[in-house]
C-alpha cells in the first residue's frame, strides 16, 4: 500500500519557539504560513508540521500524490482507493473521504494505541 509522503504533525504551544527550536536542529521551511499558526519544515528527508491551536494530539500524516518535497507524483493511489482497501481489511475509519468525489480529500484512522493517522490528499 503506497500512502505517499510521510510527516509528523506536531501540536505546538508556541509556533515561534517551536520553529526556532527545529531550525536549531537543521530544519528549514518547506511551506505553510506562520501567520496562520502552521508551518511545514524539512531536514533531509524528514518532514514535520508545526500546528498551533489546531488539534490536541500529534498526528502521523501521509500525503498520497506527493513526494517528500511536496511535489506531485506522476502515479499514485487515490485516497478513495486507499480508504476502500483499509475498509476491506476491517480498519475502522474515524472520518471518511466522500468516495463519489475526485481530487483533494482526507480520512483519519487510529492505531491500536490511539495514535491518530491522517491520510490527506491535496490534489
Amino acid at each position: 500500500m503506497k500512502l505517499g509522503a510521510f510527516s509528523i504533525s506536531l501540536s505546538v504551544k508556541d509556533i515561534h519557539k517551536s520553529k526556532a527550536f527545529y531550525e536549531n536542529l537543521g530544519f528549514q521551511d518547506l511551506g505553510g504560513d506562520i501567520t496562520q499558526n502552521w508551518l511545514i519544515m524539512k531536514n533531509e528527508s524528514t518532514i514535520i508540521g508545526l500546528f498551533q491551536n489546531m488539534f490536541e494530539k500529534n498526528i502521523l500524516t501521509f500525503n498520497p500524490g506527493w513526494n517528500e518535497n511536496a511535489e506531485n507524483l506522476h502515479s499514485f493511489t487515490d485516497i478513495r482507493d486507499l480508504q476502500k482497501q483499509l475498509k476491506a481489511k476491517g480498519i475502522k475509519l474515524l472520518t471518511e473521504a466522500d468516495e463519489s468525489s475526485e481530487g483533494p480529500a482526507s480520512f483519519t484512522i487510529e492505531d491500536p494505541d490511539g495514535n491518530s493517522i491522517l491520510i490527506d490528499q491535496h490534489r
